[in-house]
C-alpha cells in the first residue's frame, strides 16, 4: 500500500514537471527563439498552434513569385499602360476619380479613411483595402465578389457611388484619347481599345505592387538581430497563444478565405453581411475575406468597416475573443435567426499587456520600404 501511494506521488511529480516544461516550451527563452527563427530553417520553428479545422495550411515566410495567369501575361507596355489608365479621371462620369484617388501610393495604396468617398461625394459601405500584394489575392473585395484582379478592375468604374460610369461609355471615352491608341497597340499587338484590354492593363500593373523586403523577411532569412526582443516574442506568439497564423498564414499573411470575426454589427446602421451579399447562403453571413497582414502598419483604419483607429484596438478585440455587437430588440424576433455565429477559430486569448505589446510590435515589422509613385503624364 505504502508503496502504492509512493508510486502514486511520483507519477503526480512527474506530470507536473512535464506540465511545467510544456509551458516552459511555449516561451522558452528569447535567445533560443531568436536563434531557432532566425535559422533560415522554418522546420527549427516551433509548431504553431493550429485549430483542429485548419487544412492546406502553408507557413508564413517571404511572398512567392507574382503569379500571372496565361491569358495576361506580364509586359512592360501592358504596366504602364494599366498605370496610366489607374490614374486616369476619365474612367469616371464626373472626370475627378479614378483608381488612385481610393488607392494612393503615399498611403499604402489605400486612402487611410474609415469609408472612401467617390462620385458626389458619396461615401462607401466599406474600407478600401490596400492594392499591394493583391496579385496574391484569389478572390477579390472584402466579400470576394471578383474572381480576379481583371475582374475587379471594371467594379469601381460602374458602382454609382464610385466612379458611376456606365462601362460602354468609360471605354468610348478612352477610346476617344489618340494618345491612348499607340499604347494599346504597344500592349496588345492592336490599337482596338475594349473593356478587356483596360481591364488586363490594369490589372497588369497592380501586380507589380509587390511590398520590398520587410524587417521580417531579413530576420527569417538569418539576421537575428533585426529583431528586438520584443518583436521576437511577437512573432512567436503570432505563431502559437495568439492563434493569428490560423488565418493569417503564407507569404501573403492571409488564408485567402472566409471568416466572421463578430463584426456584422447587426441591426445596427452598419450592419454588413459580408460574403453572404455575394453567394446568398445564410452560412457566409457575417463573413470577410481574410486580409494580408504585409503592410498593415500602414492601411489602417482597420476591419471591414474602418472603426479601428489603431493596431492596438485590433489587438486587444482578438484578445476579448470577438465578441458581437447586436442590437437586443431583435433578439425573440424573427430575425435573429440571421444571427451568425463569430468563426469558432476565434477564442479568447488571454494575453497580457506586455503580450500585446510584443503582438503590435511584430506586425510593425511587416511593414516594407515605400513605394510611393508618382502620378504618370496621362494621354491627349
Amino acid at each position: 500500500m505504502i508503496m502504492q501511494k509512493l508510486s502514486l506521488v511520483c507519477l503526480m511529480l512527474l506530470l507536473l514537471s512535464s506540465c511545467k516544461q510544456t509551458k516552459q516550451e511555449e516561451y522558452t527563452s528569447i535567445a533560443e527563439l531568436r536563434e531557432r527563427y532566425a535559422s533560415g530553417d522554418p522546420k527549427r520553428w516551433p509548431a504553431p498552434n493550429l485549430d483542429s479545422s485548419i487544412v492546406n495550411f502553408k507557413e508564413i515566410g517571404h511572398l512567392d513569385d507574382v503569379p500571372f495567369p496565361e491569358d495576361n501575361p506580364y509586359s512592360k507596355a501592358k504596366a504602364d499602360l494599366g498605370k496610366k489608365l489607374f490614374f486616369d479621371p476619365r474612367l469616371s462620369v464626373s472626370g475627378q476619380i479614378a483608381c488612385a484617388s481610393c488607392h494612393n501610393s503615399e498611403l499604402g495604396w489605400t486612402d487611410n479613411l474609415t469609408r472612401s468617398f467617390g462620385h458626389d461625394r458619396q461615401n462607401g459601405k466599406r474600407n478600401a483595402m490596400t492594392i499591394m500584394n493583391a496579385a496574391f489575392a484569389h478572390e477579390l473585395f472584402w466579400d470576394g465578389r471578383a474572381s480576379s484582379l481583371e475582374d475587379q478592375a471594371r467594379f469601381p468604374i460602374a458602382d454609382p457611388v464610385e466612379m458611376n460610369e456606365t462601362l460602354n461609355l468609360a471605354v468610348d471615352k478612352i477610346a476617344e484619347v489618340e494618345g491612348y491608341k499607340p499604347l494599346f497597340q504597344e500592349a496588345f499587338g492592336k490599337d482596338t481599345i475594349s473593356l478587356e484590354y483596360i481591364q488586363k492593363a490594369i490589372a497588369t500593373f497592380e501586380r507589380t505592387l509587390i511590398s520590398r523586403t520587410s524587417k521580417f523577411d531579413r530576420f527569417i532569412d538569418g539576421r537575428p538581430d533585426q529583431f528586438s526582443d520584443e518583436e521576437v516574442l511577437g512573432l512567436h506568439l503570432f505563431r502559437t497563444k495568439a492563434r493569428c497564423i490560423n488565418c493569417h498564414n503564407s507569404g501573403y499573411f492571409s488564408d485567402n478565405q472566409y471568416h466572421n470575426d463578430g463584426q456584422v454589427l447587426f441591426g445596427t446602421k452598419d450592419e454588413d453581411f459580408g460574403r453572404f451579399n455575394v453567394t446568398g447562403d445564410t452560412a457566409d453571413i457575417g463573413k470577410f475575406r481574410t486580409p494580408s497582414l504585409r503592410e498593415v502598419g500602414r492601411t489602417g483604419p482597420w476591419m471591414h468597416h474602418g472603426h479601428f483607429p489603431s493596431l492596438r484596438d485590433v489587438v486587444e478585440y482578438y484578445n476579448l475573443g470577438n465578441p458581437q455587437v447586436i442590437q437586443k430588440r431583435y433578439l425573440g424576433t424573427p430575425r435573429d435567426s440571421l444571427i451568425p455565429e463569430v468563426s469558432p477559430i476565434l477564442q479568447k486569448l488571454n494575453l497580457t499587456r506586455e503580450e500585446m505589446n510584443a503582438l503590435e510590435a511584430f506586425l510593425n515589422t511587416l511593414t516594407s520600404g515605400d513605394l510611393r509613385t508618382r502620378a504618370p503624364k496621362l494621354p491627349k
